[in-house]
């Protein structure tokens, strides 16, 4: 099973519709995908009501329950899960982060949102280190600013995600409908984004636990 939280304390910064999209891709690539929807605003609950498919499955969760969600996904086979966090809320999006495989964190590339970064570093230490990535999300389609904001924050430390997505009309059209962009625009270029971000999570998620397992057996041997 992987596991993936979407954090950030700052609100709209395209959190669920990372969390919403990746679950979808997953479905695509033929994972049992469910969605744990800790945020109390229930946006990608209200968005699966709108669907006509029946996964990715979405299962709003009380923060202090998370661990036994992940249970119950596992008895019923899910293999692929999505935290989707809820912002401004430090001890949920810890909770969440302590239980993720790797941690997704979007950042528009704006001032505004990069500063907030020292304070996602401190949340990052309370759930014990995660594995993290920051996406650029958001950002505007003509000019350089995505890249430039990539370089930026890799300049203070930060792992970030080369899928960059940018800010697209399809993501609002796909949502209203209770769509991903892989599935209401698929050859698109917010389509071709998010499965770029999806196949560099899985990627990164796999190499991560090798490199934990041969660490571990290195250890064993010492």
């Amino acid at each position: 099973m992987l596991i993936v939280a979407v954090v950030m304390e700052k609100g709209g910064v395209g959190k669920t519709t990372i969390a919403l999209n990746l679950a979808v891709a997953a479905v695509q690539d033929g994972r049992t995908t469910a969605i744990i929807d800790i945020d109390p605003q229930a946006t990608v609950s209200n968005w699966t009501d709108r669907r006509s498919h029946e996964k990715p499955w979405v299962v709003p969760t009380p923060a202090a329950r998370i661990t036994a969600a992940i249970e119950q996904a596992k008895t019923q086979g899910v293999d692929f899960i999505v935290i989707d966090t809820p912002p401004h809320s430090g001890r949920d999006s810890v909770e969440a982060a302590r239980r993720a495989d790797l941690v997704l964190v979007p950042v528009e590339p704006h001032l505004f949102t990069i500063e907030t970064l020292p304070k996602l570093a401190d949340l990052l230490k309370f759930a014990g280190d995660p594995p993290a990535l920051l996406v650029i999300s958001k950002a505007a389609v003509q000019g350089s600013e995505g890249v430039n904001a990539a370089e930026h924050i890799k300049s203070l430390g930060f792992s970030v995600c080369p899928a960059i997505l940018y800010l697209r009309a399809a993501h609002r059209h796909a949502t209203n409908v209770g769509k991903a962009v892989t599935e209401y625009e698929p050859d698109g270029k917010a389509a071709s984004e998010v499965r770029h971000l999806y196949t560099y999570t899985v990627q990164f998620i796999k190499k991560a636990r090798r490199l934990h397992g041969k660490a571990e057996s290195a250890h064993a041997r010492a």
